[in-house]
């Protein structure tokens, strides 16, 4: 049975991953804080502490190693100052597991590693102004802002928008060689015309506009300049954009669905800008079956269609039987905001091998069942 040491495991990504891990016959045991449900063995320590770390890495024994943990905390990752901590927790981790004699590790990684600036923006007419109605409203609306990346987690929605133009000292352009021979002539396509679509191959440029993005560049560059030398097997997958039952607060389509089922009004933008969805149950499965593969390198994790924003709120809005309650137009979009980001899918589908269990629509509406259970059974606690 191979053995795999999971990271984030009780996670909103990390749950569903161990799940899958099981599925595929893998031993799971999990580093953290808290315990994850369905593992085999749990080592207790802080990640970010690296005499627990080490500890932890050296009792697992692990073949393989599937790191999710970072800073999340929605309207703070993008610049918070936790995301050194957590590359250099990265890379002793690495370091450690392949010195304890682990194999294969795959780490989580983010489109917001990609160069954004590069993408047609939204036309002008479609960066609205706040509405009298949303200025003049109380404390029972829910605001949703302007689009934000995926920040490994999730679409963020109360915070900058991190396609900013990108500090001038930040890495210069990038493209993984390797990747792009490994991928087919038309997968491989890191061209302009591509990316001013907002369709993103793993060969497409990174220069990251946020200090999350850029930790999470600079730890994928060094990580696989040591694996070359370590003899590790190394993946890393890049999310686009979550959702799912479990969502934290700050995120779109929770913080959607959690407001029109209690009734409370919701101003967002006209929704026009696409983004590329995928349910995190799929999320988490495709981690396993990139972690089970031999496939090297960045895999793109997206379901390969973005969608407008728009869409995802009014089927929102007719899942709870309050689409009224939705102001579009209420809320600004930033003049960077990107017309498109949407992931190139190919090396996910055709090297790992994997294929989504839920289409847009039936993922949301799991989801918003799931709200509504959750919803539910808070109101009748005593």
């Amino acid at each position: 049975m191979k053995r795999v040491l999971v990271t984030g495991g009780a996670g909103f990504v990390g749950r569903h991953a161990v799940a899958a891990l099981v599925a595929r016959g893998f031993e799971v045991q999990a580093i953290g804080r808290t315990a994850p449900k369905g593992v085999h063995a749990f080592h207790a320590a802080d990640l970010l502490d690296p005499v627990q770390r080490r500890a932890a890495v050296q009792a697992a024994s692990a073949s393989h190693l599937l790191h999710l943990a970072w800073v999340t905390t929605p309207g703070r990752y993008w610049q918070a100052p936790d995301n050194l901590d957590w590359t250099a927790a990265s890379l002793d981790l690495v370091r450690t597991f392949r010195e304890a004699g682990g194999t294969r590790a795959v780490v989580a990684g983010t489109c917001a590693e990609y160069d954004w600036t590069g993408i047609n923006l939204l036309p002008r007419e479609e960066l609205e102004s706040p509405s009298p109605r949303t200025r003049g409203e109380g404390r029972d609306d829910l605001v949703v802002g302007a689009t934000s990346g995926s920040g490994g987690e999730g679409a963020s929605w109360t915070e900058p928008h991190p396609a900013a133009p990108p500090h001038p000292r930040l890495p210069p352009r990038f493209r993984d060689d390797r990747v792009a021979e490994a991928l087919s002539p038309r997968a491989g396509r890191g061209d302009a015309a591509a990316i001013r679509e907002g369709h993103l191959s793993e060969v497409a440029p990174c220069r990251p506009a946020t200090l999350y993005g850029a930790a999470k560049d600079g730890l994928r560059r060094i990580l696989q300049a040591y694996a070359a030398t370590a003899g590790l097997s190394l993946g890393w997958g890049r999310l686009f954009y979550l959702y799912g039952p479990g969502e934290t607060p700050g995120r779109l389509v929770g913080d959607a669905a959690r407001a029109l089922l209690a009734g409370q009004r919701l101003a967002t933008s006209e929704g026009r800008q696409r983004r590329d969805f995928l349910h995190v149950a799929d999320v988490g499965a495709a981690f396993a079956a990139l972690l089970d593969s031999g496939v090297e390198g960045p895999v793109n994790l997206g379901s390969g269609e973005a969608v407008p924003v728009r869409r995802i709120l009014e089927t929102i809005g007719a899942l709870t039987g309050r689409p009224d309650l939705i102001d579009f137009g209420a809320r600004p979009l930033g003049p960077t905001e990107p017309a498109c980001i949407e992931a190139d899918i190919r090396r996910l589908t055709d090297e790992v091998g994997f294929s989504a269990r839920y289409g847009l629509e039936q993922g949301l509406e799991q989801t918003v069942a799931a709200w509504r259970a959750a919803l539910s059974n808070a109101a009748s606690i005593p």
